[in-house]
């Protein structure tokens, strides 16, 4: 939902900065590998020892480049299947590298019920993402949901930074939250398969 509604915005401040990247050289491809090396080492390095501000900052630098590369291929006036695979690819690895480490610190500091959350956003996250993929390898549209992946990373971080403003149950709440809003997103994309399937011939 938030990718649609501030694309346009996002793009006129990338953009310019996308056009110098591309005038110096660098490859969008580069940059998008370089983002998720970034959010690895920072989740496992900080996230998954309990530190959340130092997780949150990093990761949040992370995306913001990471983000760059849609604006260096625009500057270089090409759109490759591969940079869209890469991409979407590496999205995955990141987001899945933040729930696991955020899971496996829950679990080693005694709260079972939000590492289960955090694995519940894991595993959601990952059919939300293929869902979409799937329906698109079909020909299908489906560009509907309420917790993409820019909603998913918002809430948790919300949830970090409560947790570190010593709000105990916010992480907790915040990964439920998302768990169930994850979990309407998939059935929304389930709905939209099926009502255009059940219209073709």
């Amino acid at each position: 939902m938030l990718n649609v509604l501030a694309r346009a915005r996002i793009s006129r401040v990338l953009d310019p900065i996308g056009s110098g990247l591309h005038r110096a050289g660098v490859s969008p491809d580069v940059v998008t590998v370089a983002g998720t090396v970034c959010v690895v080492a920072a989740s496992i390095g900080f996230v998954a020892r309990g530190h959340l501000l130092l997780g949150i900052i990093a990761v949040t630098l992370s995306v913001c480049t990471d983000m760059l590369d849609g604006a260096i291929a625009r500057a270089r006036g090409t759109a490759s299947r591969w940079g869209a695979f890469l991409d979407s690819t590496m999205d995955r690895v990141a987001d899945c590298t933040i729930f696991a480490c955020l899971a496996y610190w829950l679990a080693g500091a005694g709260r079972p019920g939000a590492a289960a959350a955090a694995l519940t956003c894991l595993v959601l996250g990952v059919v939300v993402s293929y869902a979409k993929a799937r329906a698109e390898g079909l020909g299908l549209k489906c560009n509907v949901g309420i917790a993409e992946r820019s909603e998913r990373l918002i809430i948790a971080g919300l949830g970090a930074i409560g947790e570190v403003a010593g709000l105990r149950y916010s992480l907790a709440v915040s990964l439920w939250l998302l768990a169930v809003l994850a979990l309407i997103t998939v059935g929304q994309r389930f709905h939209t398969v099926w009502q255009q399937t059940r219209e073709l011939p």
